[in-house]
């Protein structure tokens, strides 16, 4: 098995009701910080990668499938209910 598969398997599934989002406000949705405005400084800092890159666009759209990772958290957006 890859690295990356087992990332992915290690990744918090977060259910949206629908797509896109934005990336700054998935994180605070997902609880990796408490306020959209802790987000978008990491975000903007560097700190956060999106599908194993580093994404300082805060307003970064995601879509179902996209794995997201800030410090040792790995968040993998889902569309649900």
């Amino acid at each position: 098995m890859s690295s990356d598969s087992q990332e992915a398997n290690k990744a918090q599934r977060i259910s949206i009701r629908e797509e896109p989002i934005e990336l700054a406000a998935f994180l605070k949705f997902a609880g990796a910080f408490g306020s959209g405005g802790n987000a978008k400084l990491a975000i903007v800092n560097g700190l956060v990668e999106v599908n194993g890159a580093v994404e300082t666009r805060k307003g970064r759209k995601l879509r179902a499938g996209d794995t997201v990772r800030y410090e040792s958290a790995s968040f993998v957006v889902s569309l649900g209910d």
